[in-house]
């Protein structure tokens, strides 16, 4: 009898969850680590604001770049290979962050770092789909969407808390060792791949046939979400800590980082959003999604502390709900090509990252947090038009 998939509340399923839960934890700690440090980090290489979110874009381009040669790999030795061989370089990679001598060789090797995280992300989805059964598949890549919520809450936190008082390397090489922890959970909890049939030998056309077919339908509108998403999601948490840190608010950067625990509101999202789409369909779950992300949008345009923070959980938990419909979305519609079509969502996502992530900090340095709104707000409009253009056929 064939293999059909981990089934839900089997050994299985619940190891493989819990083993993927944890790389997302291990990947987006280190990928965001720097975040929560980025007002100490430009003041210890006095750089602006913009520049010390290099570190973090660094590292997002560095994804962006890699997600597309590792699910090739992957489509050779495996998905769960590529994960742990991610998990293991980027634990070394991230120490090595902590001793950079100077602002540029730390860019750099944020860049090599992200290029190692890569493998996770661009090929865990395809590993749960195929290990995991077809109609587990959405509340599966839920659950790996909640891990790197907290995995990027966890890393910001303990690299901010730490990182005051003993400086941004110690806080730095923190979240590395968490990693090191959650990476070792996922080699001892990754059930070995059963699903999997590896494909070699292929010639340079092959590759580029089956990346054509990750480009079928309506996929692109799907990869359109995740730039369009992540760079303004990005963005709001790359500036916000500076805005807090400066008057009326001053402040201080590790109680700056508890604005952080909003990500608490996209990992209970990641995983409902699963069973919202269940009832409404994925293109009403995902507009609804949209459009509350972008009324917490509006609310951080308050002068009110608690008025911002409420509006950031609201955000967030909006962003995160339609990033877990997306992602669960893009290996149904390109089901002849799981790990390419993966590579491609993430590849869009992080350039979204990386780029838009930077750019809205230049209007920021020049007219204020609302000038932020305004950008963020209007990529978030686009991204609700063309989701309108998606089937709007509810789940079977």
């Amino acid at each position: 009898m064939p293999f059909t998939g981990h089934e839900p509340q089997t050994p299985a399923y619940r190891g493989m969850l819990w083993a993927l839960f944890a790389g997302g934890v291990a990947t987006f700690s280190q990928l965001y680590a720097v975040q929560g440090l980025l007002p100490v980090i430009a003041q210890n290489f006095q750089v602006s604001s913009s520049d010390a979110a290099l570190t973090v874009s660094a590292a997002t381009f560095g994804l962006a770049l890699a997600v597309t040669p590792w699910a090739i790999v992957s489509d050779g030795i495996g998905r769960r290979k590529v994960i742990s061989i991610a998990l293991v370089s980027s634990v070394f990679l991230g120490l090595l962050c902590a001793a950079a001598p100077n602002f540029q060789l730390l860019v750099a090797l944020r860049f090599l770092e992200g290029i190692a995280l890569a493998g996770v992300p661009g090929s865990a989805l395809a590993f749960l789909a195929d290990e995991v059964s077809a109609r587990a598949v959405a509340v599966a890549s839920g659950t790996y969407i909640s891990g790197t919520t907290l995995g990027g809450l966890a890393g910001r936190l303990l690299a901010s808390f730490v990182g005051e008082p003993a400086g941004w390397r110690w806080g730095v090489a923190a979240v590395s060792i968490m990693a090191v922890v959650a990476a070792l959970f996922f080699l001892l909890k990754a059930p070995k791949p059963q699903g999997f049939a590896p494909i070699r030998g292929r010639s340079l056309g092959e590759v580029v046939a089956k990346f054509g077919q990750a480009f079928r339908g309506k996929t692109v509108l799907v990869y359109a979400q995740g730039f369009l998403l992540m760079g303004g999601f990005v963005a709001v948490y790359n500036y916000l800590a500076f805005r807090l840190e400066a008057p009326p608010f001053l402040i201080p950067t590790s109680w700056a980082a508890l604005v952080f625990l909003a990500y608490l509101s996209g990992t209970y999202t990641s995983v409902a959003s699963g069973r919202l789409v269940a009832k409404l369909g994925r293109m009403n779950t995902l507009r609804l999604s949209i459009l509350l992300s972008f009324l917490g949008l509006l609310a951080t345009l308050g002068s009110n502390f608690i008025v911002i923070i409420c509006g950031l959980l609201v955000f967030t938990a909006g962003f995160f709900a339609a990033h877990a419909v997306a992602s669960g979305w893009v290996p149904v519609l390109a089901a002849e090509a799981r790990a390419q079509a993966a590579s491609l969502y993430n590849l869009f996502y992080y350039v979204g990252s990386s780029l838009l992530g930077w750019m809205i900090g230049i209007p920021f340095m020049n007219s204020g947090w609302a000038m932020v709104v305004l950008c963020v707000g209007g990529l978030q409009v686009i991204a609700l038009i063309l989701a309108s253009f998606l089937s709007q056929k509810p789940v079977k």
